[in-house]
């Protein structure tokens, strides 16, 4: 665990991150709804690389054909990156500039709107060390039975696939070891829940001191 940052301007930056089938999307949730304003790069991402997207001409200059007309061929990405696995590590050279780029874009934003708590919901968090922004950092963990469940429920991608991208990503106890809070969901949803209560609450008692 790190030693806590000093808070910037009263407002604190919080880091969430935890790999595939985790539950950070349900956590972030719920620190919405506790009042936290969320930075979610995995919207960003999608929006860089949506139809007419900022990152698509880089792309399209690195795999030639994966970018048509404006749009992502994203099959055609797959494919190339299975054949050649170094194209993944370029693709996060075009891709993580942008996203550090927005990132700062909402925190200058959310301290002028003096916002108390801020979220930034990044997955890689600590692989491209966005997590030197945070005050504290959360990671989100289940239990690795529930986690190849839960993505392999989506019906998005087979097991190979899922296998393939949890071997891409920091080791769960890695990520825990690294972290200020773990938020741990395999269990129940009213365990997580006050899991989160329990760390807000502990945000905002250390505002209060830092204000008397």
């Amino acid at each position: 665990m790190r030693g806590h940052r000093r808070r910037r301007g009263g407002m604190a930056v919080v880091g969430l991150t935890g790999g595939i089938g985790m539950g950070k999307t349900t956590v972030g949730a719920m620190l919405r709804r506790l009042g936290a304003r969320i930075f979610d790069a995995d919207a960003v991402v999608h929006r860089l690389q949506g139809p007419g997207g900022r990152a698509l001409p880089a792309i399209g200059r690195l795999v030639p054909g994966a970018v048509r007309d404006g749009v992502l061929d994203r099959a055609a990405l797959r494919r190339a990156v299975v054949a050649d696995p170094a194209l993944f590590g370029k693709l996060e050279g075009i891709i993580h500039p942008m996203v550090l780029e927005e990132c700062h874009a909402f925190l200058r934003a959310a301290r002028r709107a003096r916002c108390p708590i801020v979220v930034l919901d990044i997955p890689l968090l600590y692989e491209a060390g966005m997590d030197a922004l945070c005050d504290r950092v959360i990671a989100v963990s289940a239990p690795g039975g529930v986690q190849r469940h839960r993505v392999l429920a989506r019906g998005h991608m087979d097991r190979a696939q899922v296998e393939a991208i949890i071997a891409r990503q920091m080791d769960d106890r890695q990520r825990r070891a690294r972290a200020d809070h773990v938020i741990r969901t395999g269990l129940s949803r009213a365990l997580a829940w006050r899991q989160v209560r329990a760390v807000v609450a502990s945000l905002r008692h250390a505002e209060e001191r830092g204000s008397t």
